[in-house]
C-alpha cells in the first residue's frame, strides 16, 4: 500500500528498521480484540497494521497535515476511524484492548508519550496493554567535541565508561515526567570528561526490545563541566530532566 505522508512522516517510514519493529509487536497481539488507539497516527501506517487485527481502530492526530493524509490513507478501511484532536483534549468512554504510542524520543524527554499515557491509559481496559510496553535508559561517560547538548548521529565523541542503566520505565504504570537520579559512574579510560551519552532502548513487547535506530531514539549527548579523569575513578553525576518538557529541561552537574 502506498502512503501519502508529510516529509517528515516520509522519512520516519523509510526507516524500515523501526517499522518493522511495531509492525512485528502488533502482528504479535492476540487476534481478533475489540477496540485498539492509535495515539498521534502520523500517517496512519500503524493504524493500518492494527486494522487487521482489531473490530475498531480509533486513530489520533492533531497535526492538520498528518491527519489529511492519514484520513486519505486510511478511508477504505471500515474499521478505522481518524480523528483530527490532541490526545491531551479527547475523551472517551471506549475502553481500549491495547494503545499504541509511538511518540517516542531519546529518554522521552522532547517528546510527549509520558503526558500522553499517564492522560490514554483511562481509555484502557484493567487488562489493556500498550506498544511499546516501556524503555531502558543507559548512561555513559564521553569526551566530546561539540560542548552542547546534541543527537549523537554524525558526532565525534570518546567513551570513556560503559553503558549503565539509570532508569527502567513500564508503561502500564503511572509515571512521573520529573525524572532525576544520582549516580556513581566508573570510567575505564582516563582523559577529558565533558559530558553524558544518554541511549534509549525501546521495549516493544516481551520477544522484542529495539535499541537506537535512525528515527527512533538517536543517543544523546549532553554536556558536563570539563573535567580531567584517570581509570577507575568514580565519577558522581546528578541527571535532571522533565519528560515531555524538551531537551532544553536536561540539567547536569557534579555531586
Amino acid at each position: 500500500m502506498k502512503f501519502k505522508t508529510t516529509p517528515y512522516h516520509h522519512d520516519l517510514l523509510k526507516d524500515t528498521d523501526r517499522l518493522s519493529v511495531f509492525h512485528d509487536a502488533i502482528i504479535e497481539y492476540d487476534s481478533n480484540a475489540d477496540l485498539a488507539y492509535d495515539l498521534g497516527c502520523g500517517s496512519g501506517v500503524l493504524s493500518y497494521f492494527l486494522s487487521s487485527k482489531f473490530k475498531e481502530v480509533i486513530a489520533l492526530e492533531k497535526e492538520n497535515k498528518a491527519y489529511n493524509c492519514a484520513k486519505e490513507n486510511l478511508n477504505c478501511f471500515t474499521n478505522v476511524q481518524v480523528i483530527n484532536s490532541d490526545v491531551l483534549d479527547y475523551d472517551s468512554t471506549k475502553k481500549a484492548d491495547l494503545i499504541v504510542c509511538e511518540m517516542l524520543d531519546t529518554a522521552l524527554i522532547d517528546e510527549e508519550e509520558i503526558p500522553v499515557l499517564n492522560h490514554a491509559k483511562k481509555f484502557l481496559k484493567d487488562n489493556g496493554k500498550i506498544i511499546p510496553q516501556g524503555i531502558i535508559n543507559t548512561v555513559q561517560l564521553v569526551c566530546m567535541e561539540r560542548h552542547n547538548i546534541h543527537w549523537d548521529e554524525g558526532a565525534v565523541y570518546k567513551e570513556l565508561s560503559d553503558e549503565t542503566v539509570y532508569s527502567q520505565l513500564d508503561f502500564l504504570n503511572d509515571i512521573n515526567p520529573e525524572f532525576k537520579t544520582d549516580l556513581k559512574l566508573n570510567a575505564n579510560k582516563g582523559g577529558l570528561l565533558n559530558g553524558l551519552k544518554i541511549t534509549t532502548y525501546t521495549k516493544l513487547n516481551d520477544n522484542i526490545i529495539a535499541g537506537p535506530l535512525p528515527m527512533l531514539n538517536p543517543s544523546l549527548l549532553v554536556p558536563l563541566n570539563e573535567k580531567q579523569i584517570k581509570v577507575n575513578d568514580f565519577i558522581h553525576v546528578e541527571i535532571k530532566y522533565i519528560m515531555g518538557n524538551g531537551i532544553e529541561s536536561i540539567e547536569t552537574k557534579y555531586l
